[in-house]
């Protein structure tokens, strides 16, 4: 791989590196909602969402459905969420791994002399 592709994976991995962004995926991951719905389901005013959905659909993270005066987005590739939801059993698991390392800590101190 050459660095023209790393430099491509940087900027889409820095896209889906925002909390907002993330809410608004998560809002789309099971169907195309509209722009009102997604602010409803990420409590996001309607000028951060356009914003950042303007941001994912620049980098081909969403796409754009326009019904009379609605505009209707949806995630491009279910891929996408395959990778966010690894991303979080990762987590989950780390967070699973310092909780064991912070009990085991709490059960048995170690003695300072």
């Amino acid at each position: 791989m050459d660095q023209d592709f790393y430099c491509l994976h940087s900027e889409m991995c820095k896209t889906l590196a925002n909390e907002k962004r993330q809410r608004i995926l998560g809002a789309l991951r099971t169907s195309e909602l509209s722009v009102s719905r997604i602010v409803e389901a990420t409590g996001m005013s309607q000028a951060n969402a356009s914003q950042h959905l303007s941001i994912l659909r620049s980098k081909g993270v969403v796409k754009a459905r326009r019904e009379g005066n609605k505009v209707f987005y949806s995630i491009t590739n279910p891929k996408i969420i395959q990778a966010f939801d690894l991303i979080s059993e990762v987590m989950q698991e780390v967070l699973a791994d310092q909780s064991h390392m912070i009990d085991d800590v709490i059960e048995h101190p170690i003695d300072p002399t």
